[in-house]
């Protein structure tokens, strides 16, 4: 256990190192970055290491409020002893029983493939550190109901991949459009444009856009 523990503590400055350093280069290199990184302080993303259920949770929560998406998930979640989330168990469950837990028999359908997907090795976790970005967001679209945008959101919350920029998300459009005063929500080519100067650390930039949205001028 006191190894667990350090290795831990060691896991989360490595983390903090990692982001301290991004925060130095985006400061340096972007004069709005630097202002909103002065506004937010240290950047507090970190992985999350349970790949399964975090997708489930991202299909479940599709379309819905996050309320309703939380007690839909909590009800799913529920269905299995300890609330422990595996392929093998939700493969196994019955449609019924998916859709009794709130979820439309669409969605049931894609939490179905999604275990499927995880068994037949669509999807590899154990070979996602040795994988490129693409190479994971093509094994994740290959699930039903898992888009582009679904996958980047694993990269950067789940795995933390260092230079996912997100260029059709609305949070990051909307705040790029407020502190770079431009006169409408910007493409994706010009998202690209301004991204250039984070590299290698566009997923450090695109959280401080998302938590920008919650500051005043």
């Amino acid at each position: 256990m006191a190894l667990l523990t350090t290795t831990k503590r060691r896991g989360r400055a490595g983390a903090r190192t990692s982001h301290a350093a991004a925060g130095r280069h985006l400061a340096k290199t972007d004069p709005v970055l630097h202002r909103l990184i002065a506004s937010i302080g240290p950047c507090e993303l970190r992985p999350r290491r349970h790949h399964f259920a975090t997708l489930c949770d991202s299909i479940i929560s599709q379309q819905l409020s996050t309320k309703v998406a939380e007690v839909i998930f909590d009800r799913f979640a529920g269905l299995y002893p300890g609330r422990r989330l595996t392929p093998q168990a939700v493969v196994r469950t019955a449609l019924p029983r998916l859709r009794a837990a709130g979820l439309s028999r669409q969605k049931a359908g894609y939490l179905k493939d999604l275990a499927a997907g995880f068994l037949d090795g669509r999807v590899q976790p154990s070979r996602m550190a040795r994988q490129s970005n693409e190479e994971i967001i093509e094994a994740l679209i290959s699930i039903h109901g898992i888009g582009r945008w679904t996958a980047e959101m694993f990269l950067i919350f789940s795995l933390n991949r260092p230079d996912v920029l997100p260029v059709d998300d609305l949070g990051i459009k909307k705040a790029i459009q407020r502190w770079y005063r431009l006169p409408a929500l910007p493409i994706p080519k010009k998202i690209r444009a301004i991204g250039k100067a984070w590299h290698p650390y566009e997923t450090v930039a695109s959280w401080y856009l998302w938590r920008s949205l919650r500051l005043s001028e």
